[in-house]
């Protein structure tokens, strides 16, 4: 290392030294101690003060990720990708990218979100890493599944299948806040991908539910009349004689489905 860098001090330069020459991207508590040869106390003292700067970004207690070289003006700003492929692998489990996140990825919605929404089975929080924000949705492991991981410059990101983000535009409405425009964003995309349908009805079967899988019915029969796909979402249906709303918070009030159990009131 040439320099201590700006506004480091002593210590600080030991440590991003250190780190350079073994090619660190992450340490934990306890690991740089013995190294730099400090109590414990001065270690959390040193990491919080780098973390607290932006030299270095806290991932979760005890664990930390470290830049390949000191970053230009001091503050360190890893992406979603490298922060989520380094903290989920931490804690040993699966995500993807879901929700609005995956919405403005696939050009469903036009806004984009301050928040990165990611389905997981570890975690169930909202988080700021580094100068990002994250909702971590934690779900069963088996509802993790049907995605698309894309390779940006340095690692990969996984998000959710285009098809599988479609229903959960419908599975998961009430969070998402993406019904009736889920809907459009369905009938629009089907109709430039006719194959999108097949996928879509695959997702349903295997990671919706029987509201999701009622409405998508619906839907489909609108979409592709008379075809034999919606069969295989109508032989999911339970016996249940209850109705549910097109679009859930209106007014249950319209024509009734039978064949789905649907209120059409949108």
């Amino acid at each position: 290392m040439k320099s201590k860098g700006p506004g480091l001090g002593n210590l600080s330069s030991r440590f991003f030294a250190y780190a350079q020459l073994k090619n660190l991207e992450i340490v934990r508590t306890g690991e740089i101690a013995p190294i730099l040869g400090i109590t414990g106390a001065q270690e959390r003292d040193l990491f919080r003060r780098l973390s607290d700067s932006g030299w270095i970004v806290r991932l979760k207690r005890g664990v930390y990720l470290v830049p390949s070289r000191i970053p230009a003006g001091g503050k360190y700003s890893p992406g979603a990708a490298l922060i989520l492929q380094k903290l989920i692998g931490e804690e040993k489990g699966k995500y993807q990218i879901c929700g609005p996140t995956a919405f403005n990825f696939y050009g469903l919605d036009d806004q984009i979100p301050s928040v990165t929404y990611l389905y997981n089975n570890r975690i169930s929080a909202k988080r700021s890493i580094g100068s990002l924000a994250f909702q971590f949705i934690k779900v069963a492991d088996e509802r993790l599944g049907a995605v698309n991981a894309v390779r940006t410059r340095d690692t990969e990101i996984i998000y959710s299948s285009k098809a599988r983000t479609l229903m959960d535009a419908v599975y998961d409405w009430s969070r998402f806040n993406s019904l009736p425009r889920g809907y459009d964003w369905i009938k629009r995309e089907t109709k430039n991908d006719p194959n999108l349908v097949t996928e879509l009805i695959e997702a349903t079967i295997k990671y919706g539910n029987m509201a999701t899988t009622r409405r998508l019915g619906f839907l489909f029969d609108a979409i592709v009349p008379n075809s034999r796909l919606t069969n295989r979402l109508q032989r999911q249906l339970s016996t249940s004689s209850a109705l549910i709303p097109w679009v859930p918070g209106r007014s249950a009030k319209g024509t009734i489905n039978r064949k789905w159990g649907i209120i059409v009131n949108g």
